[in-house]
């Protein structure tokens, strides 16, 4: 015969399993908006030190980061482009997705060419950006507005095509 032990509802088991199933009710959206914010942040103020001082940026990009295949002026400036635009995008949850990739991509290009020590940093950048890239921007954004109105739209015409059949 085996004894069965009963936990009672204020055992700790089932208060971390309470706690477990209220973590498990958070919304993506909720989520999704730190993430958004987060990755922006590193990024824009990356621009904003890039902006601050051209000349260093140049001497930078030309002295210690060398990107391969790319004139250090280039690639700063495509460096500039990408930190002062895909931040915005995150931050209104446009283009989110695509923006995520871009960052990713960047992420892995400092990684792996200029600072191939910093990788705990950029994994946890590349964490965030790889959630956003799967999950997308969440409810919270304009991209989740766009597909509102699309999916609309879409509707809209199938219900005229059908209606026209008739």
């Amino acid at each position: 015969m085996t004894d069965v032990v009963a936990f009672k509802p204020s055992s700790p088991i089932a208060l971390v399993d309470r706690a477990i199933s209220l973590l498990d009710a958070v919304p993506y959206t909720l989520l999704a908006l730190p993430l958004r914010v987060g990755a922006a942040a590193v990024f824009w103020n990356s621009s904003q030190a890039k902006l601050a001082n051209w000349d260093t940026t140049i001497e930078l990009f030309t002295e210690d980061y060398k990107v391969p295949l790319l004139p250090p002026e280039i690639a700063a400036n495509m460096a500039l482009s990408i930190e002062l635009t895909t931040p915005v995008l995150l931050v209104l949850g446009l283009l989110t997705r695509a923006s995520a990739l871009v960052l990713l991509g960047m992420t892995a290009v400092i990684e792996i060419f200029v600072f191939p020590l910093a990788w705990p940093t950029h994994i946890q950048w590349a964490a965030m950006l790889l959630v956003l890239l799967s999950r997308g921007a969440g409810a919270f954004s304009l991209d989740a507005l766009i597909e509102h109105f699309w999916r609309r739209s879409q509707a809209n015409d199938l219900n005229l095509n059908v209606g026209d059949a008739c």
